[in-house]
């Protein structure tokens, strides 16, 4: 992690994309970027900036993404899609250990060793810087580091781009992580499309100005810079969603029997997409498995959701049976007591839990609702059906 020198701005053609990249992977990056597979923009490696979602952009709403044409040719004019670069320093599904037996020497065990090169991250956005502040203070900075965590991390070189184009699920604004890019960065670029194409970029610390000098620029005019900072602005003005996060830790701590958990409850699946797209989620699980033979066994941990049963089992059944206690753990989890572990929000804004729910719940349309019907303070006359069974009175409780 580059201590942060900043240097003055400078301004490049958008064709410098293929020049920076190709810095980049000479010095020994694998360069991981937006490309569009699927129908979708994700992040996956890239060698040239041809591969990178120009004249694209992605409308977003609840349970709702679809790519779609721009009347320019923008690099960056999306918001966030289905990945996060979470999938890039916890792999959703990685091999922590090999167990060979040998005939002779009994077992040979062998950690799965560090990546063979670091990774540069091209097109992080500030909601994302923030997400990945959230994961280093846990896995990296932690009492209990993940060592392949702070491996991936300790050579990751990041050029960040402040957005322009929030998506219909953004709230970033409300969250205070964005929509402008603030710390965290080695390259920071601003995308400027009021006729001539160009694009600001900023070094954040000594290895960026290094790639920077590499590349055809000239100096930034204050044109130039309040292009920008207009385009963040506006930005900040069309967020598709806001938050009152003024509060959210009491208040949701104090609401742990609201009806509204109830309602989501019944809407639903359980499914966990909320926290596999979810950037700063953590959880994983680790699963022993061998051959037929008993000569090989393997151990491997993958991405866990606080909606499985499996998560909250103990001896003799499930902590969150019911669908309701397992959505009700994660958002005040997420908004609450994140604040108690971490000192901050597990949300960062990025509005992904929303597009990627199937039934398009909205969280903050769940905080609204509590807030705006607080049962600590004047709660209503509410009704509930009495259970049918033991079974229901103890998912009641939950």
């Amino acid at each position: 992690m580059a201590a942060e020198t900043r240097a003055p701005e400078t301004v490049v053609a958008p064709a410098e994309l293929d020049n920076l990249i190709g810095v980049l992977r000479g010095r020994g990056y694998q360069v991981i970027g937006p490309t569009i597979r699927d129908g979708a923009i994700i992040y996956a490696e890239i060698t040239t900036a041809a591969q990178l979602p120009t004249g694209w952009t992605d409308a977003q709403e609840a349970a709702t993404y679809r790519l779609e044409r721009r009347s320019d040719e923008a690099r960056f004019g999306y918001a966030v899609g289905p990945h996060s670069w979470k999938q890039c320093l916890l792999p959703p599904r990685l091999r922590l250990l090999r167990v060979q037996r040998d005939p002779e020497r009994g077992f040979d065990v062998r950690e799965e060793p560090p990546p063979d090169r670091p990774m540069a991250l091209l097109g992080v956005r500030s909601c994302e810087l923030h997400a990945i502040a959230i994961q280093d203070r846990i896995l990296a900075d932690g009492r209990h580091p993940d060592d392949d965590y702070a491996a991936r991390r300790a050579d990751l070189f990041i050029v960040a781009v402040n957005c322009h184009e929030p998506g219909g699920t953004c709230f970033c604004a409300s969250m205070d992580t964005g929509p402008a890019v603030s710390s965290g960065y080695d390259l920071v670029l601003s995308e400027i499309l009021d006729g001539e194409h160009r694009l600001l970029v900023e070094a954040g610390t000594a290895r960026g100005r290094e790639v920077l000098d590499q590349l055809a620029s000239q100096p930034a005019r204050p044109v130039d810079r309040e292009a920008a900072a207009a385009a963040v602005r506006a930005a900040a003005d069309r967020m598709g969603r806001t938050v009152e996060a003024r509060g959210l830790r009491d208040l949701l701590a104090d609401n742990l029997e609201h009806p509204r958990w109830d309602d989501v409850a019944g809407r639903c699946l359980t499914c966990g997409n909320c926290t596999m797209v979810c950037p700063t989620c953590f959880c994983t699980t680790v699963e022993d498995v061998g051959d037929l033979a008993g000569g090989t066994a393997e151990r491997w941990r993958s991405w866990e959701s606080c909606f499985s049963l499996d998560h909250s089992h103990l001896h003799g059944g499930d902590v969150r049976a019911a669908p309701r206690s397992r959505y009700r753990q994660w958002l005040t989890h997420k908004f609450g007591t994140w604040h108690d572990q971490f000192g901050t929000s597990g949300c960062v804004g990025c509005g992904r839990c929303i597009t990627w729910c199937p039934v398009g719940i909205d969280v903050t349309e769940e905080l609204a609702a509590i807030r705006g019907n607080d049962v600590d303070g004047d709660p209503p006359a509410v009704h509930l059906p009495p259970p049918t069974d033991d079974a229901a009175a103890r998912d009641a409780q939950r």
